[in-house]
């Protein structure tokens, strides 16, 4: 049986538990002054929220395309803008312009070519502030109907 003895230890054979304990309250203490001083001097606030809005780019059974507002999300307008591969002249609503804007929910702007194009239509979602998040982005076929 091994005996018990209640003498204090050299140095040498101390842990190092108190060593690793001040090291442990150290890094806490760090850690807990930068949360405060990020909420304090309002770090978190400087963050920006997408803008968010629900877009429909569909093709119509005539060979062009309709692009429509379904949901207002934080959107303030919606820009539609169109890029063409070839030298066909893309119109919306009649206009030969490459972008215009939606103001309301369930507006909608008609997309048509002079020719057979493929196009891609971007979807840009504008906030307050000028705060723009691209909303959808796709390729389409127009003008083969017309």
């Amino acid at each position: 049986m091994k005996e018990i003895s209640f003498e204090i230890p050299d140095r040498d054979e101390r842990g190092v538990s108190p060593v690793i304990g001040v090291i442990l309250m150290v890094a806490i203490t760090v850690i807990l002054a930068a949360v405060i001083a990020s909420f304090v001097l309002g770090f978190g606030d400087s963050v920006s929220e997408n803008v968010q809005a629900g877009a429909d780019v569909s093709q119509t059974n005539d060979g062009n395309a309709t692009t429509t507002w379904i949901s207002e999300g934080n959107a303030q307008t919606l820009n539609i803008s169109v890029a063409n591969n070839d030298t066909s002249t893309v119109q919306m609503d009649g206009s030969p312009v490459t972008s215009t804007e939606l103001n309301n929910v369930g507006d909608s702007v008609r997309i048509t070519a002079d020719s057979e194009d493929e196009i891609t239509v971007t979807v840009t979602a504008i906030g307050s502030g000028g705060a723009r998040t691209v909303v959808t982005q796709e390729e389409i076929t127009v003008g083969s109907g017309s």
